[in-house]
């Protein structure tokens, strides 16, 4: 399982509008639009990188159980990681 999970900041640009961000890779020229728990857990990256840590801060600020919300976490940041956005260590 993943323990730290990192942005790779040389790897995109990202745009605030509004309640969005706007990220998009430099790769493929892709453009990612985060709302929501999307935002949150791009934004909780700034302030995290262990996967504990991620998850106990996401589950508290939307006052749910960590075990409730692993699995869609893991499959967004799984996407991130796809995108080449983030890193998985």
């Amino acid at each position: 399982m993943t323990s730290t999970i990192t942005k790779r900041k040389d790897q995109y640009s990202q745009t605030a509008i509004d309640d969005e961000i706007v990220v998009m890779s430099l790769d493929s020229g892709t453009f990612f639009s985060l709302t929501g728990t999307g935002r949150s857990i791009w934004e909780l990256l700034d302030q995290h990188s262990e996967r504990a840590q991620l998850l106990a801060a996401l589950a508290e600020a939307y006052g749910q159980d960590e075990s409730a919300i692993a699995g869609e976490f893991g499959t967004f940041i799984a996407s991130l990681s796809a995108a080449g956005l983030v890193d998985c260590r």
